[in-house]
């Protein structure tokens, strides 16, 4: 009896996973040079700029026309949008069916989306517009500052999604790489007092390519979704 209760005990013990891989840290690599002291290029990672033409009545950006403030930036670039030759001519011509707000007919504004972002405990208007006639769409993030409205992020884009996550931005937009996407975000910055971007992945979506098996009979095909979030607005989110 002493002997089986003994074996029955053995059982449940722990048991060995097997060898740990050995930790690799990070290889420097051509620690001669001498390191960089300044960019290269001017990419623009702090892009404010004080909207022309539109007032904040009482300091509250949900009282701001977003029709409004689409058209004061095709305002400032006339080229972009004015004429059969402007790259974003459709985007022109449906501004003339936003007389009722966004969204509605052929207006290209999107529906505008408040949360505050720069955490002074006011909401920041985050709007997006389409760029007619390509398959392009411009996020725009705007706040208060000295009773004038100003922007604070800027991006155009193919895109497949965009979240608000917290005080930060998120779009997704497709690849040429089949089976993944990019994913950028932009993140308040206090110092900079403009939105930064704080993150540029490129992520998978799609199912994995399964090599052969040794026999070269090919393996079976997973049936998961392409990706794990929906497109668009975090319901979070709140609008106008």
């Amino acid at each position: 009896m002493l002997l089986g209760a003994v074996g029955c005990g053995d059982a449940g013990g722990l048991q060995g996973a097997g060898s740990t891989p050995t930790a690799v840290g990070p290889a420097r690599l051509w620690p001669e040079l001498t390191p960089a002291s300044s960019p290269a290029f001017e990419i623009g990672e702090v892009n404010t700029e004080v909207v022309k033409g539109v007032k904040v009545p009482g300091d509250d950006i949900r009282r701001v026309d977003p029709v409004g403030v689409v058209r004061a930036e095709m305002a400032a670039s006339p080229g972009d949008y004015d004429g059969d030759k402007a790259p974003y001519r459709d985007t022109d011509r449906g501004m003339a069916d936003c007389g009722k707000g966004p969204e509605h007919g052929r207006c290209p504004v999107l529906r505008p989306y408040y949360r505050d972002l720069t955490g002074d405990g006011r909401d920041d208007l985050t709007l997006g517009f389409r760029l007619l006639p390509g398959k392009t769409t411009a996020v725009r993030v705007y706040t208060v500052d000295k009773h004038r409205l100003v922007q604070v992020m800027a991006w155009e884009d193919a895109l497949s999604g965009v979240e608000l996550a917290g005080r930060s931005l998120v779009i997704r937009s497709p690849s040429e790489v089949a089976g993944y996407e990019y994913r950028l975000q932009w993140t308040w910055d206090r110092d900079q007092r403009a939105m930064l971007l704080t993150q540029d992945e490129m992520l998978r979506t799609g199912p994995r390519k399964h090599s052969l098996h040794p026999s070269g009979a090919p393996s079976a095909t997973p049936t998961g979704s392409p990706s794990a979030s929906s497109p668009g607005v975090s319901p979070s989110a709140s609008t106008g």
